[in-house]
Order: structure tokens, then sequence, then C-alpha cells
């Protein structure tokens, strides 16, 4: 090697060095706060220690993100089936300018006012400090089960990048009663065990009426929702698919565990990434994530409005989710279960409210934001009724059924009877993965905020840990996803499942 070629060697040497050292300074000042971008405090920010919103819209698709939640779409649509359809609506909207919308309001007067999480916002009534530890531990709680509702849906949306759809038939891993088998009764009733044709057309289950006394036996061993299928109860086929082949259910028992599912652990690690990585910057990256995740919902909630009504059967389902049952205002049950939606939909109480909020400059108006949040946040809940039920009525048609016998909620609805409307749509795929991809975007804005309350309250409590605060979101995200892996066995989803 010439003088000329060593000379050369050794000046690419020494810039690759160099790039390594800036990449490694960089790093650590990212996680160890060194680095400038790795506060929250900007030059331009009102408050230099905690740092301020890039801009109003930030918070309020941070804060519109977090109030709508997976909880809009496949409860209240539920809820307003189970209780008189649209006069549903009067205990909501009552509940919602009387309680709702006040509470919602005053959370975030308080946030604002005491620029401080929910741990250091009562400081002024310390008798109330045990609220604030309230709200902390139900949003990390919350922290822990709500990303392994994004773990499933990110399973599914791999699955459903399969042409035709892998639920779309049964399989080897369904039940005797799945419905794909036993269509009609007549020519394959005789077909399995303990299941005889009588000559009216009905099918006997080791002796007894399907239709009658049987029914309930039926219904103890396969413990699921059964739609009636030319006079027998059979499961959907997603429904099989999610029970035996997404959850792996062959044990059926809380005293076994089961082995730890490394695919659905995967599913929650990628989920856990995806939540640093928006958080990693704070407010400053998060609010700029907000854009898409809070707003994307809402082009699939149009597109898929678009569809359903064009479906089949989509009528009934709107008129059963829309015909008004008045006579159901008579109940106290009704009264109830409105004033829990509106609390619940709108996430007051569980601190996430306040830290979002304490990132707004003093003189923000935030109760015209609180008001305007809290009406669109309601009115999305009737427009998610609007598409889900149009769909319902679809599927009840194609399986020759009531609409009521489809209606379901929580998991139920998202992950059994959405799937297996979808799966009859010609393009099956293009809407299953824009579907799942809803309901991802969906959970992630309430991650980020049951996330971000956990971590500013102790940054709040300990402000000398605030330039490690990247470390921080990352050592939380890190603990919580160990958590959260009890939940990847099946006593672990199935108290998910219950919760919701």
């Amino acid at each position: 090697m010439g003088a000329k070629e060593g000379s050369s060697y050794r000046q690419d040497v020494v810039a690759v060095k160099s790039r390594c050292w800036r990449a490694l300074t960089w790093l650590r000042g990212t996680l160890l706060g060194s680095n400038q971008l790795a506060n929250d405090g900007h030059v331009d920010d009102e408050n230099q220690e905690r740092g301020n919103w890039s801009g109003r819209l930030d918070f309020f698709l941070s804060c519109l993100g977090y109030a709508v939640g997976l909880g809009n779409v496949w409860r209240f649509p539920y809820l307003c089936y189970k209780n008189g359809g649209g006069a549903f609506f009067i205990p909501y909207c009552i509940f919602l300018f009387l309680c709702g919308m006040p509470v919602f309001c005053m959370e975030l007067a308080i946030g604002q006012f005491s620029s401080s999480g929910p741990l250091t916002c009562w400081e002024c009534a310390p008798l109330f400090r045990g609220i604030g530890v309230g709200m902390v531990l139900v949003s990390s709680l919350a922290a822990i089960y709500y990303n392994i509702i994004i773990s499933w849906s990110l399973w599914y949306l791999f699955a459903s990048f399969s042409n035709p759809l892998p639920w779309a038939e049964c399989g080897s891993w369904s039940t005797p009663l799945c419905s794909g088998r036993l269509h009609p009764v007549t020519e394959n009733c005789n077909n399995w065990a303990n299941l005889t044709a009588q000559s009216n057309g009905t099918c006997w289950f080791s002796g007894r009426d399907a239709n009658g006394t049987a029914e309930s036996y039926l219904y103890g061993i396969y413990n699921a929702s059964l739609a009636r299928l030319h006079g027998i109860f059979v499961r959907a086929s997603s429904n099989d698919y999610m029970n035996y082949v997404a959850l792996q259910d062959k044990l059926g028992s809380f005293l076994h565990t089961g082995p730890l599912r490394w695919d659905m652990s995967l599913c929650l690690l990628l989920a856990w990434i995806i939540v640093f990585l928006s958080l990693s910057k704070g407010i400053k990256s998060s609010g700029k994530v907000v854009y898409f995740t809070a707003l994307f919902p809402y082009a699939v909630l149009i597109i898929l409005l678009i569809r359903g009504v064009t479906l089949p059967g989509c009528g009934n389902g709107l008129e059963f989710y829309l015909t008004p049952n008045v006579t159901k205002l008579s109940e106290s049950g009704v009264w109830k279960d409105a004033a829990v939606q509106i609390f619940f939909s709108l996430s007051s109480s569980w601190g996430g409210l306040i830290t979002l909020v304490s990132y707004n400059r003093f003189k923000t108006d935030c109760i015209r934001d609180g008001m305007l949040i809290s009406i669109c946040n309601c009115a999305t809940s009737v427009f998610a009724g609007f598409v889900v039920f149009s769909f319902l009525g679809y599927l009840a048609q194609e399986l020759n059924t009531n609409v009521k016998d489809v209606a379901q909620s929580g998991v139920g609805l998202a992950f059994i009877v959405y799937p297996q409307a979808l799966m009859k749509l010609p393009g099956s795929t293009f809407w299953a993965i824009l579907f799942f991809l809803m309901l991802i975007t969906l959970g992630l804005d309430s991650q980020f905020t049951f996330v971000e309350t956990a971590v500013t309250s102790i940054l709040d409590r300990w402000p000398h840990l605030r330039r490690y605060k990247t470390l921080m979101i990352m050592t939380f995200c890190i603990v919580v996803f160990f958590l959260g892996l009890s939940m990847c066995t099946h006593p672990g989803w199935a108290a998910v499942a219950n919760r919701l």
C-alpha cells in the first residue's frame, strides 16, 4: 500500500469513527437527557421545565383520540340495541350535558391551571391526594391489558393478508357445530355423532330436540354465542377461529395456564415498540403521531359506512338500531347504562385528561375544547352505531337469522361478528385489513395517554428525573410488557375478554 493509499485509508477510518461517536453521543443524549431534544421544554415554550404542546391541534387530537376509543365502536351500539334503540339516545344525551361534559371540563380546568399531572395537581387540597394516586394506578393497570387488545388486532391484521381469509371456512381447528359443516341440517345432521335428523326437519342431540331441551346443553358444552341456522344451533367459523386458533383455547380451565404464546407475545412486543417510539420525545412526538392515529379511524368509519349501506339487509340492521322502544325508559337499568357509558366513553377520572391538558399554555380556552371534544366523542359513538348495524343487518340476512341473534358487544363484535361479516364481502382481505388497522389506531391513542399519565406523574413528583424522561418511558414500557406476558396465556386473555 502506497503512502497516498495509506493516508486515504486512515481518513476513512477516522470518518467512520467520527460518525459512530456522533451516533453514540446522540443516543446517550436521548436516553440520559443531555441532548436538548430529549427534553420537552423548547425555547418557545411557556413552561420551560415541562414543555408545552407545539400547537393547539396537537392537544385537541390527542384528547379526542384518548376519549374516542374501542368502547365507542364495540360497546355503545350494543347498548342502544339492548336499551330501546333510538330511545337510548334520550338518557345518553341527558347524562352527557348534566354529568359528562361538566366533569370533563372541570378535569381539564384543574390540569391546565395546575400545569401538573394527576399525582401533584391536588397539592392545593392535600385531602384529595389519594384521588391522584388512584388515577395513576388505574392508568397503569389499564396500560397492561389495553396493549393486549392491540396485540390481538395486530395478530388479526397479519392473518388478514391471506386470501381467502383464514376464518372464512371451517378447518381442522373447528368444532363439529361450525356453521360450514352443518348446512343444511337435513343433509348433514346424520353425519355427526349423537345427531339425528327427524322427518319434520329438526335435528336431535342425544335423543332430545336441539331446538328445545338440548339448547342449554349445547350452550354448556361450547360456551359461546351460537347462531340459529336451519333448525340447529351452530357456531360461526370466525368464533371457532378466535377461540381455537387465535387464542388457542383448548384447555377450558383457569387451573391450567398452558404455554406462553410466542406469536402473540411478539405482537405484544411490537405494540410496545410502537408505543415507545411514539412517546420517545414525550408530547413533542406523540402530538404529531396523533394526526394519523386520531383521524384514520374516522376515515375508515366513513368508508365502512358507505360500503355498509350498499349491502343487502342493511336496512333491517339500521331499523333495529334506531327504532325507539320508549317503554324501556321506565327501567332503571337503561339510565344506569347511559350514565356508565358517558363516563366510560369520555374517559373521565382516569387521570389522562389532566395529564394531556397540563401541557397546555396557561391561557388556552380549555373549556371550549372540552365541550367540543365531548360532543365529538358522543357523535362518534352514534355514527359508529350506523356502521356496526349496517353490517349486522347484512350478516343476519346472510345467515338467515335475526339481527338480535348476531348482535354482540366487546371482543365478540370486534373479533367474531365483524370478521364473519367482512369475509362474505368481495375483496374481503382489503376490508379486514382496513378494519383491524382502525382497531389498532383506536387503541394506540388511549395507550399513549395511559403511559404518559404514569410517566408524567412520576416526573412531576420527582422533577430531577425529568432529564431522563425517554429512559423512564423505556423502563415503563419494558416493565409493563413483561407484566402483560401473563395475558398471553389462556387465563390471561380470558380475564381481559371478561373485563371488556
